[in-house]
C-alpha cells in the first residue's frame, strides 16, 4: 500500500518529509556527506537489505537529491552522488544531529562537531543569514509567504493569535 503523498500541501515541511520523511533516506544521505559513493559502501554502514537500500536510492534519485554515475562498465556498477539540492540538507542533519545530542543521549555524547582550525568543539545552531541573530520563537514568527493559500493563512493567524493569547496570560499573572 502506498502512503498518502504530501507534495501538493502548502506546507514546506510535510513537501520536505514528502521527499525525505523515510528515515533510511536520511541516513543514506547523511552517509553520502561522510564521502560514501557505492551501493556496497552504503550497504555495509547501515546494514540494510539490499531491496530496501535499492528502493530508498532510488526515490533519492527521483526526487532529486542523489544522482547516479557508472564508474564500472563490466559489471555495471554505479556511484551515487549528492544533487545540490540534497546538499542543502546539510542545515536540517546539522539540527537533527544538535537536537538528538542535546535530548537522546542518556549515556553522554558521542559524536560533535569540532572546529577545523581551533579545535573547539562547537554547538550548531540556526541563524538568520542577514543578521547572524539565532533564530528562536522568542524573536521570529511565521508570516504567510507569497505563494501562501488560505488555508495556510487561516493557520498562521491561528497560530499568531493563540501566541499572543499565551503571552498576555503569562504577563497577566505575572
Amino acid at each position: 500500500m502506498k502512503r498518502k503523498s504530501l507534495e501538493t500541501t502548502n506546507c514546506p515541511i510535510a513537501r520536505s518529509l514528502d521527499n525525505v520523511g523515510e528515515w533510511w533516506s536520511l541516513l543514506i544521505i547523511r552517509d553520502a556527506f561522510h564521502g560514501l559513493r557505492r551501493f556496497d559502501e552504503f550497504q555495509k554502514s547501515l546494514s540494510i537489505a539490499p531491496n530496501m537500500l535499492t528502493r530508498r536510492l532510488n526515490s533519492l534519485l527521483e526526487n532529486g537529491l542523489m544522482e547516479k554515475h557508472q564508474y564500472s562498465e563490466r559489471p555495471a556498477r554505479f556511484e551515487y552522488l549528492l544533487t545540490a539540492k540534497g546538499r542543502d540538507l546539510a542545515p536540517v542533519l546539522t539540527a537533527l544531529f544538535s537536537w538528538g545530542n542535546k535530548h537522546l543521549c542518556p549515556d553522554g555524547i558521542s559524536i560533535q562537531f569540532e572546529d577545523i582550525k581551533t579545535g573547539q568543539v562547537v554547538e550548531p545552531i540556526l541563524v538568520d543569514k542577514q543578521t547572524g541573530k539565532e533564530i528562536s520563537s522568542r524573536h521570529h514568527r511565521l508570516i504567510p509567504g507569497p505563494a501562501a493559500d488560505q488555508a495556510m493563512k487561516d493557520r498562521i493567524k491561528h497560530i499568531q493569535q493563540t501566541h499572543q493569547s499565551a503571552s498576555l496570560l503569562k504577563e497577566s499573572s505575572s
